[in-house]
């Protein structure tokens, strides 16, 4: 079932943080590292009510961050429409729930609350060198826009967005 993040997940999530993260370093992924994010970035998204978790089960499978907080490094990204948007930002599965689907489930949650709120547009960024994100966007429908640097990190992020 996928429901808000609580105070109570934080801890949860920073676990799966920290297996993300050690993941990404088997294969050079740097996107995420001890700097970000951090257990108050997930602080924030709870008290502005746009993280959500899929929980099943008593587990933890995964969240996402959604919001309409739209990165000022977006700006020079030729996006297909000018318009209120939904943004998708920090999504992570729980490695042990990882291939079934969780992440699928996630963001069409995320277009179903984009709906909800009369938003048909939605944007998104993933490291250029995380290829499971990049491939996923691409299989739901997401078109990538453009390219940005962000964070201070060495590669690109690719931006993506859709048109519900």
């Amino acid at each position: 079932m996928i429901r808000k993040a609580e105070a109570k997940d934080l801890d949860r999530i920073m676990e799966i943080i920290k297996a993300t993260i050690a993941e990404m370093k088997t294969y050079g992924n740097t996107q995420w590292d001890e700097n970000y994010p951090q257990k108050q970035d997930f602080t924030g998204d709870i008290e502005s009510v746009s993280l959500y978790v899929n929980e099943e089960n008593g587990e933890l499978y995964g969240f996402i961050c959604a919001n309409f907080v739209e990165p000022d490094e977006y700006k020079d990204i030729q996006w297909a429409l000018d318009e209120k948007c939904l943004i998708l930002h920090r999504m992570s599965i729980n490695p042990k729930y990882r291939n079934q689907g969780t992440a699928t489930k996630l963001i069409e949650f995320a277009e179903k609350i984009a709906k909800e709120n009369g938003v048909n547009y939605i944007k998104t960024d993933t490291y250029s060198i995380n290829k499971k994100m990049n491939a996923l966007l691409l299989k739901l429908g997401y078109i990538h826009r453009g390219n940005m640097n962000f964070l201070g990190k060495e590669k690109e992020f690719y931006c993506y967005d859709k048109k519900l």
